[in-house]
């Protein structure tokens, strides 16, 4: 591996280069005049970014994914991903499918399986491409900057349940690099500054930072001119691209009869806006213009604690009064108030952000359970989820309103975005802000809860806009205002997985995220989805057959007691004890009982079964008494230590198998030439007794290696089981012939008994 990790590396670094100069080649001209010469432009700058690479897995649930985590730098014109798949292994190992997920913001929400999500989920589909044992790239154009996501995985996993050692280990490495073109001479365009341009063969950069509280944003071209002439062969392109969805603005100007411009409502708050112009003229035609940019800013009403102590001097009061804004009326809010130079558009709560724990964070108004909506101005929550260590759990919502507050026609719609509150609700309802598809919800009297659940949410300042809506009659409104309950939390899993699954935190360096790992056959996001979940009657009958089948064990341990083989009975009784409890606690479902911890319940299984074999076949040896103790010790000692370096490894187990077998051999081999006879001489023993034996043995070496699944598990290795402790009992050796285990000789008169051991002829009173 560490010679096919530097061979991958070498590989990846001139691939980079590679696509470096790709990316030169591809800024620096325009698609028209892509292969006529020109030079890159001075203006951009590369740089590139790369992880050390990861080995996919088949995938099973979320944690079964790879995650890379990219910071994409400002100012970034173009992205490149260059992907890159290595094979190791032997020729037994083919090409697979690898599926490539890629998300701003966030990881990606995934779901290869096709399971269902809880209710209330909203889900965007994820942005993927699908590669075999090669290379790739995506690229992107004026990517937004900040935190991206890559994830990758190989198809799913099959129910087979392999054993490591006995199928071939082929491992895929999975790599991907990150090359960015940076603008270095990018234009600050100031609100109502024009802001002359013009263009050539390459285009120009511009951008323009948008303050909180802005309204709308107006983008416009004004005196186009194509070589001194009039027309505007200009396209402007705003915003910044993200995945999966992408809600950049495209301006395309042509005729300079009607004004270009172009408007944009609720624009990101508090940052840079990219805009693109690239002429849409030769190569060698010169376009100037100028770009013009108005925001339009509304005052919001921040209720502050000074408002809230106000408010609750009178508690008989009306609940809008003290909260409203000053105005010459009660029902002026939005329209004839104002404060300086703009009206109020929104009523701002405050909002308190109490960390919990690990992607664990809980908002609620200050001071406040319930908000107060009205329709004249909507009421609207900032959430804080900009730390960059909030985007791996999952926001969930859950609003309530006052029972007798919503009338039959009244009704509460409410979006939730990121990065600008939707504030448009007089004349749309559909949540859409300048770049960001917000979610929607609504409260009325026939459905008083509303509930949302947005897995993985963006890095980003989200907003909660409610606004109270007539829609048959508007002048009822006026005089009307809800209050309204809000539960808002940041939570690692949805409901802790529910009782059928386990929530783990995964890291990726220092960036820590939440999946769930379902069990009983339950699946989905949040193993909610029973489609093939087991029932409580059949995790019963699976314990049952995993624990019960272990008293088969009895049969030899009461052989093994009747033959004297004492430390063999010992031996059959440790594991019988030990695998019916690991069983018992090793169900997925409700029927689990754990006396110890589950890793040990599993170390003493599987050490108890590799003896079980050791001295069954040591026993079938006949060695002299001595050696074969010494012979029984240290091999549980191999057991121990090999156990601990790998527990899973079947040849830690068979090793020491095939040691005692070749033992056994050569002791049979022995005594055949020594007696000039076949050993063992009885062909009854051999009928009877070995070859059954010997055949339980191998089925059962069979169903362990290649026949069981996760569907059949219960039944196979129950059968196992079985055949283990039946072979053992079959192929244990007899006791010598014409004695008894034990033959007392003489009685004394004081009720003691001298008794005679003919297998260590040693006397011993008892």
């Amino acid at each position: 591996m560490g010679r096919a990790g530097t061979g991958t590396r070498g590989a990846a670094v001139a691939v980079a280069v590679a696509g470096l100069l790709l990316l030169l080649l591809l800024a620096g001209a325009p698609p028209a005049a892509a292969g006529d010469g020109k030079k890159s432009d001075v203006r951009l700058v590369s740089e590139q970014f790369s992880q050390s690479p990861q080995k996919l897995s088949f995938y099973s649930w979320y944690g079964s994914a790879r995650l890379f985590h990219f910071r994409v730098p400002p100012d970034t014109v173009l992205l490149r991903w260059l992907l890159q798949v290595s094979r190791g292994g032997g020729p037994a190992c083919t090409d697979v499918e690898i599926t490539v997920y890629f998300r701003y913001g966030a990881p990606p929400v995934i779901n290869p399986l096709d399971t269902s999500f809880p209710a209330n989920t909203s889900v965007q589909p994820s942005f993927l491409i699908k590669m075999l044992q090669s290379n790739a790239s995506v690229n992107i154009s004026h990517p937004a900057p900040g935190d991206w996501f890559v994830a990758a995985h190989l198809p799913p996993s099959s129910q087979k349940i392999e054993v490591k050692g006995f199928v071939p280990t082929c491992a895929y490495i999975f790599q991907p690099d990150m090359l960015v073109l940076r603008a270095v001479e990018v234009f600050i365009l100031e609100p109502d500054v024009p802001l002359p341009q013009t263009l050539l063969s390459h285009p120009s950069y511009l951008k323009i930072f948008i303050p909180e509280n802005t309204r709308e944003l107006r983008l416009e071209l004004q005196g186009c001119a194509t070589n001194g002439s009039l027309g505007c062969p200009v396209r402007l392109t705003v915003g910044s691209a993200t995945l999966p969805r992408n809600f950049q603005k495209v301006l395309t100007c042509v005729s300079p009869s009607w004004a270009c411009h172009l408007l944009l409502p609720s624009p990101p708050w508090d940052r840079w806006l990219q805009v693109t112009a690239r002429s849409l003229a030769g190569p060698h035609v010169s376009v100037a213009f100028r770009a013009v940019a108005a925001l339009t800013a509304c005052r919001p009403w921040t209720l502050n604690s000074q408002h809230l102590l106000l408010s609750g001097t009178n508690q008989s009061c009306n609940a809008s009064a003290g909260l409203l804004p000053p105005s010459p009326g009660s029902r002026g809010l939005g329209r004839s108030s104002r404060l300086g130079s703009g009206p109020f558009c929104l009523m701002s709560y405050p909002v308190l952000r109490e960390d919990m724990d690990v992607v664990s964070v809980r908002f609620r108004p200050v001071d406040r359970v319930s908000m107060l909506v009205q329709s004249a101005v909507p009421s609207v929550l900032r959430l804080h989820l900009n730390t960059g260590m909030d985007s791996g759990g999952s926001l969930t919502v859950s609003l309530q309103a006052n029972q007798t507050a919503v009338t039959n026609n009244t009704l509460v719609v409410v979006c939730m975005n990121a990065a600008s509150p939707f504030l448009s609700f007089n004349t749309s309802l559909n949540c859409t802000t300048a770049f960001f598809q917000g979610y929607p919800l609504s409260l009325s009297a026939s459905s008083r809860q509303a509930d949302l659940v947005i897995p993985y949410p963006e890095t980003d300042n989200w907003y909660l806009s409610l606004q109270l809506v007539c829609p048959e009659s508007p002048e009822e409104c006026e005089q009307t205002s809800v209050l309204v309950e809000t539960s808002l939390y940041l939570v690692p899993c949805l409901n802790d997985c529910g009782p059928y699954g386990q929530c783990l935190l995964l890291r990726r360096h220092s960036y820590l995220y939440a999946g769930c790992s379902c069990k009983a056959g339950w699946r989905g996001w949040s193993c909610t989805d029973n489609s093939t979940a087991q029932t409580v009657a059949q995790q019963r009958v699976a314990t049952l057959l995993l624990t019960l089948s272990n008293l088969m064990f009895l049969a030899p341990i009461a052989i093994s007691v009747h033959r004297l083989l004492l430390v063999e009975a010992s031996v059959y009784a440790y594991t019988m004890f030990f695998s019916t409890f690991y069983h018992a606690c090793d169900q997925p479902g409700e029927a689990v009982l754990c006396i110890l911890s589950y890793d040990t319940l599993q170390y003493c299984d599987f050490l108890g079964s590799g003896v079980s074999i050791w001295v069954t076949i040591l026993c079938m040896a006949r060695l002299k008494a001595a050696l074969k103790h010494v012979l029984f010790l240290l091999g549980t000692l191999v057991f121990a230590m090999s156990l601990q370096l790998d527990r899973r490894g079947a040849w830690n187990m068979m090793g020491p198998c095939l040691f005692a077998f070749v033992v056994m051999v050569t002791m049979w081999v022995y005594r055949c030439g020594h007696r000039r006879q076949c050993y063992p001489t009885s062909w009854q023993r051999w009928g009877f007794f070995l070859l059954p034996g010997i055949s339980m043995a191998a089925v059962a070496v069979a169903i362990y290696t290649s026949m069981m699944t996760s569907d059949n598990y219960y039944y196979t290795h129950s059968i196992w089981h079985m055949l283990l402790a039946g072979s053992a009992a079959f192929l244990l050796p007899p006791r010598e012939e014409h004695t008894e285990p034990w033959a007392c000789s003489q009685k004394l008169t004081c009720r003691y008994q001298i008794c005679k051991s003919h297998r260590e002829e040693l006397y011993a009173v008892t």
